[in-house]
């Protein structure tokens, strides 16, 4: 007859056990990330003409740039891949056991080859480096360790060697894996600033989800329209543009003339000012003497990313939209940019 063993319970199970182990848990957790952002710290610190030669060889390059490395290394190679190409600098991702077995044809003379390897050792990667160098290539080298294989190979060097990984048993790529991701980061954005790449170049390479729709969204998409807009005559009085503000709920109302130009605005801010004026006659003042003339407008083609900008800077909610002939064509607040996801 077979007796039936009743399992221990992990400790972890244990309530009381699990509580206990909390502190321990954040302590560790504030560990890892000291000693990570310690990484970074000195990557900063180290960086010379060496990261210069590598941003002179990717920019001066004939061909293309390719990303390559195996295990952890590998996924760090392929998000720096993806960060170049949406900064202007186009890469692609080359798994190296891949290349050894015939994707090593894809390189070319006057390519460039960006290949991490913490250890500089990796045997799939040193396998494909007399390829890379038959071809007429050129080999930037991303590695921990400045004496390796990989870096005594390489035309340029990218040093990423960290004091200590975060792991408690110092095996596990952990900060040698951000220290890697960090400095193809300042890569990027080193490449980026020394092309000229504009937020209209970033914004044609990001045109879906999210980001897309936040910053490819037009004025024109999200703008208030038609009898949405609240718009009074110069000669209407204080009593008037309350109701007319009340009306259209964005907090003003536009004033602009018989063919719809732009004269001024008037805001709540606006009324607020007024009213402490005790005596002010809402029924005979008229809005054409307190509005705010030559107010800050925008055009419905430009970019909703470029509305919140000006209003932060300027420090208003609302935003009237003009033609190229200073006619009122629409209205938008800091709500309408909100609910369109530009903010």
């Amino acid at each position: 007859m077979i007796k039936a063993v009743r399992s221990r319970q992990p400790a972890c199970d244990d309530p009381a056990a699990a509580k206990a182990a909390r502190p321990a848990a954040l302590e560790l957790a504030r560990r890892v990330l000291a000693i990570e952002a310690d990484a970074i710290s000195a990557l900063a610190a180290r960086l010379d003409e060496h990261f210069l030669s590598a941003v002179s060889l990717i920019l001066e390059r004939k061909g293309r740039v390719l990303v390559t490395g195996i295990g952890k290394s590998g996924h760090i190679a392929r998000k720096i891949a993806s960060t170049l190409s949406s900064t202007g600098t186009p890469a692609y991702f080359m798994h190296p056991a891949e290349a050894s077995h015939g994707d090593v044809g894809m390189i070319d003379e006057g390519d460039v080859v960006i290949a991490l390897s913490n250890s500089g050792e990796s045997e799939e990667l040193i396998g494909i480096l007399p390829a890379v160098k038959r071809r007429g290539a050129r080999l930037i080298a991303l590695t921990g360790r400045p004496e390796s294989t990989l870096a005594r190979q390489a035309d340029a060097l990218l040093d990423a060697a960290v004091a200590q990984e975060a792991c408690p048993l110092n095996l596990a790529p952990t900060a040698s894996t951000t220290a890697a991701l960090a400095l193809g980061d300042a890569l990027a954005v080193a490449l980026l600033d020394a092309r000229g790449f504009s937020a209209e170049d970033f914004h044609r390479s990001h045109p879906g989800g999210t980001l897309g729709r936040r910053l490819l969204s037009l004025v024109g998409d999200v703008m208030r329209r038609g009898e949405e807009v609240p718009a009074i005559p110069p000669e209407a009085t204080l009593k008037q543009a309350i109701v007319e503000m009340s009306r259209g709920r964005l907090g003003m109302t536009a004033v602009v003339d018989a063919e719809r130009r732009v004269l001024g605005i008037f805001t709540d801010g606006d009324l607020r000012r007024v009213l402490e004026n005790t005596t002010t006659d809402v029924n005979a003042t008229r809005i054409g003497e307190v509005m705010t003339r030559s107010p800050r407008t925008i055009a419905p083609q430009a970019l909703a990313a470029e509305a919140v900008r000006l209003m932060e800077l300027h420090k208003i909610n609302q935003m009237l939209v003009v033609d190229e002939r200073g006619l009122l064509v629409g209205a938008l607040n800091m709500h309408d940019l909100f609910r369109a996801k530009a903010l």
